[in-house]
């Protein structure tokens, strides 16, 4: 992880902004993941967690705010967008995240299960996929980790 002074004070409104999408994600029941998607300094797309409201096992927030962008932008590349999300994504989520081209990926929390930047796979440096992917991850990680941690324990009182 890289260490706090890495990030600037636009990184940490945007990683702010994510972090909303993630508490209403959770409010409505979904995993308390959120992402924002900017060009220019501007947030151009945002989403949280909707695969429980949707019944889609890709409606990750990094794919629904990719969309997003995709649809404002007017193109499916995007390359002077930065994503912000507050779990390092997936393998499917990295894998998108490459095909859009986007400028640069900055994550708060490690996923150690599946997180595909860096924590079990690293695809977004995998050279077979093309030109590696910049991306910062830790910005805002203890506050994106207690999100997770908080909405799991709440999830296993009640079942």
């Amino acid at each position: 992880m890289l260490p706090e002074w890495v990030f600037d004070a636009d990184d940490r409104s945007f990683m702010a902004a994510a972090i909303a999408e993630a508490e209403a994600a959770a409010a409505r029941g979904e995993v308390p993941v959120g992402a924002v998607v900017t060009l220019g300094g501007e947030i151009v797309a945002r989403s949280g967690n909707r695969r429980q409201e949707q019944s889609d096992p890709a409606a990750h927030a990094e794919i629904i705010a990719l969309r997003e962008a995709g649809r404002v932008v007017g193109d499916w590349r995007l390359s002077n967008c930065t994503l912000y999300v507050t779990l390092e994504p997936c393998p499917m989520c990295a894998a998108t995240c490459r095909e859009a081209r986007l400028q640069l990926v900055i994550w708060g929390a490690e996923d150690e299960r599946a997180g595909a930047f860096g924590s079990v796979i690293d695809l977004a440096a995998d050279p077979r996929l093309g030109p590696p992917l910049a991306h910062r991850g830790g910005l805002e990680e203890d506050r994106c980790r207690e999100l997770l941690l908080r909405f799991f324990a709440k999830q296993r009182q009640s079942s």
